[in-house]
């Protein structure tokens, strides 16, 4: 995807994707991070750890539940 700036005041903003928000669970209040490597810029959203051993934990359940027939399909 190819996206162009847009000037926001004496700024310039970057205008993402109702699809790619959503996919990514960005709401208007989610945090993001944004930092660079001196080549490319890098946008993220902050995840809290309670939010991370929320989603490990229904990674677990999944596993628990579903890992053998998982495997089954992986294989």
């Amino acid at each position: 995807m190819i996206k162009k700036l847009t000037k926001h005041g004496n700024s310039m903003a970057l205008v993402i994707d109702k699809g790619v928000l959503d996919l990514l669970d960005i709401r208007e209040d989610t945090p993001l991070e944004i930092s660079t490597d001196g080549k490319i810029l890098m946008v993220s959203p902050v995840r809290d750890e309670a939010r991370k051993r929320q989603f490990e934990d229904a990674l677990g359940k999944v596993n628990t539940r579903y890992g053998r027939a998982l495997k089954r399909l992986a294989d």
